[in-house]
């Protein structure tokens, strides 16, 4: 009788700790999202920002950060799968291993601020990028690469070894099984981490500072140089972002209504962080049965 009073008590304090945190964030999330939908308008998403007046929008700001992000994902994808099939179907144990694994865990836990010092330094000083998109993605490539390596990996290692053993079985090689048996099997998790990951990528801000810019220039949506820093498809141009936005709003006060911009344009980035989060785990459910059914 005393163990299982003391197993109720226990379980009654861990739904009361996760009921509390759950609390918490969903107070937060709905405090941001009252004060900042109200203030939301296709004028506003779809609007120039403003240095000076009221009535600004985030249309530059909100392009910004989806065109950033699939730079990054172009760049940080196919480094993230190569790295992340050596681990799980290639490297044997060793110190080589080892160290990587150490690297990895560091690169992972190195606080976003350090890594856009560090985008800074070789990328827009050393490299000569500037600031500008290519610098930005560079960073966060930096920045998500070891998380994404880590999901990749995790994934393929949760691919039962029968699923290997017969493809080996047929008569195909190594690489074959792991590209037409193994990858396709761990899809589901392997597409929910790049989701999330890419929800992390356009939340983000400090990494962005230093690399990306803190100005949006107007765009020529009839110039498509890639060269030309008017052009919506340069990679060279600087790219404030929708995150590095509200930082700077809150920051530098310089438009009558920096409130309302700031907490308008909160609740959208809330609100597609929202979207990729809950994405994530719908589309890996989807993948998952339809590969199940398959």
């Amino acid at each position: 009788m005393h163990a299982k009073k003391l197993d109720k008590l226990a379980t009654a304090v861990l739904y009361t700790i996760a009921g509390i945190i759950v609390a918490i964030l969903a107070s937060l999330i709905l405090y941001i999202l009252v004060r900042g939908l109200p203030h939301i308008s296709w004028s506003f998403l779809t609007g120039k920002s403003s240095s000076y007046q009221a009535g600004g929008g985030i249309g530059i700001q909100l392009y910004n950060s989806f065109f950033l992000l699939v730079i990054t994902l172009i760049i940080s994808v196919p480094l993230s799968m190569g790295a992340g099939v050596f681990l799980a179907e290639y490297a044997k144990k060793g110190p080589v291993t080892n160290f990587i694994r150490t690297c990895i865990e560091i690169l992972s836990s190195l606080p976003s601020v350090v890594v856009g010092l560090f985008g800074y330094l070789i990328f827009v000083v050393q490299f000569e990028y500037g600031f500008s998109i290519i610098s930005g993605a560079l960073a966060l490539t930096v920045f998500n690469l070891p998380q994404m390596t880590r999901n990749v990996e995790d994934s393929l290692k949760h691919v039962h070894h029968t699923q290997r053993e017969a493809g080996l079985a047929l008569g195909i090689s190594r690489w074959e099984t792991v590209v037409h048996v193994v990858i396709p099997e761990a899809l589901p998790g392997i597409v929910t981490g790049v989701v999330l990951a890419s929800g992390r990528i356009f939340g983000e801000a400090a990494a962005l500072i230093y690399t990306a810019g803190q100005s949006a220039p107007a765009l020529d949506w009839s110039n498509w140089n890639i060269l030309s820093v008017t052009s919506p498809i340069s990679i060279f141009r600087q790219a404030e972002t929708l995150a590095v936005h509200i930082w700077k709003v809150n920051s530098e006060g310089t438009i009558p209504d920096a409130t309302i911009v700031s907490a308008g344009s909160a609740a959208v980035l809330l609100i597609f962080i929202l979207i990729f989060n809950f994405g994530a785990r719908k589309l890996g459910s989807y993948l998952h049965k339809k590969l199940t059914a398959a």
